[in-house]
């Protein structure tokens, strides 16, 4: 799953592809994801990383519908990341394949418009608290746990709703409210999670748990392209313990590394 951040304010790469009012940087994104081998394009239109504040329905609109367009046009499933009810119905609208919730579906109307498109999948992800806070005060307590029941609630919820279970990935939202530690604990013991019967969706992707693991006492902030080598490791270990989709950055060097690792296997 390539990443299509139409922001300017992402962690990873905001205002690289997009521009006020110019979708221009975004579909040419799209298209360079397409060639380095990406099954699947994500696009998003409202940063949530830690301290990000929440995005109009209007604007996330204006940004998101034209990457959705061209997207469609590619000949891979499109996944739009959105907690919006708004946005969900109008990018269902247009054809999109995938829902990518951080919410879990918690915000008005998202699960009804979920549940009345039996066409469509949702990937369903854990967040501690909300992205203005999540940081503030990371969970406390056996994080594992914790995700695997909030996952399994948030699954049952939309099977009640009439939603069939082979519609549903889950994420346990790695960097949303947790330490580095309890990242990490995640990884270890993805195999728990796994156990509620679905496949899941691992987003390591640059993420600052990778930083903080490579970073030496003293080092400035490591830059994003330092990040590469982490982010690639930890989508293997993650696919190698049963990950079914990787949401990443960079589509080339980890589909070359998912090559080396199926080679590889017994």
């Amino acid at each position: 799953m390539g990443i299509v951040n139409a922001t300017p304010d992402s962690f990873s790469d905001g205002g690289q592809y997009y521009s006020a009012g110019d979708p221009s940087g975004a579909l040419a994104r799209c298209e360079r994801l397409m060639k380095a081998g990406a099954d699947m394009l994500d696009i998003g239109g409202e940063s949530t990383r830690p301290g990000s504040v929440p995005l109009s329905l209007a604007d996330e609109l204006e940004r998101v519908l034209p990457v959705v367009r061209h997207a469609l046009t590619l000949g891979v499933p499109v996944s739009v990341d959105t907690y919006k009810a708004g946005v969900m119905q109008a990018v269902l609208d247009l054809g999109a394949d995938v829902i990518n919730d951080i919410w879990a579906l918690r915000q008005p109307g998202a699960l009804a418009t979920i549940a009345a498109h039996p066409a469509c999948g949702v990937c369903l992800m854990h967040m501690h608290r909300e992205p203005r806070t999540m940081q503030l005060e990371p969970m406390t307590g056996d994080v594992v746990l914790q995700v695997r029941d909030f996952l399994k609630t948030a699954a049952q919820a939309l099977i009640a709703a009439g939603v069939r279970p082979e519609r549903l990935v889950l994420d346990a939202g790695i960097g949303f409210g947790k330490t580095v530690e309890q990242n990490f604990a995640l990884l270890a013991r993805q195999g728990e999670l796994q156990s509620l019967g679905f496949p899941m969706l691992a987003a390591w992707s640059r993420k600052s748990s990778l930083a903080s693991l490579i970073k030496a006492e003293g080092d400035a902030e490591i830059e994003m392209s330092e990040r590469l080598v982490p982010s690639v490791a930890a989508a293997l270990l993650a696919v190698e313990r049963g990950a079914r989709v990787v949401r990443v950055h960079d589509v080339h060097a980890t589909v070359q590394a998912l090559k080396v690792w199926h080679a590889a296997r017994p």
